[in-house]
């Protein structure tokens, strides 16, 4: 049995979980008072160094929850998502509207991936 693992971990939350294989992250968010274009481009840079520090890749991204403080920002968003995500990899998505932690967050990326098998490039 593979042992869970934590990282980043604070008195609510921890930023990575793993698990048998497969890689959680918490919510991202920008930086308040940010456009929702900028708060996507954060979210999904703050995405690829978790998943990078957990043994995974933006490649290996099985599924993204997206949540959006105001649905009109769908296509702002997407603008950024679909230049950073890897062709040929687009994992299963969502996308809703939400009301968010704060009104100052526009955005917030929850994925899940699978860490890359040690010793192999896949």
């Amino acid at each position: 049995m593979q042992d869970i693992t934590r990282h980043h971990t604070g008195p609510r939350m921890s930023q990575i979980v793993t698990y048998n294989g497969t890689v959680y992250l918490a919510g991202q968010v920008g930086h308040p008072g940010d456009s929702v274009t900028e708060q996507t481009k954060t979210c999904l840079a703050q995405v690829e160094a978790l998943l990078a520090e957990a043994g995974s890749d933006k490649t290996r991204i099985l599924q993204t929850i997206v949540w959006l403080a105001d649905i009109k920002d769908f296509a702002a968003m997407n603008e950024v998502w679909d230049a950073w995500v890897a062709p040929g990899h687009t994992p299963v998505r969502a996308c809703g509207e939400a009301k968010l932690a704060t009104p100052d967050y526009l955005v917030e990326f929850i994925v899940t991936a699978a860490q890359r098998v040690p010793g192999s490039d896949r």
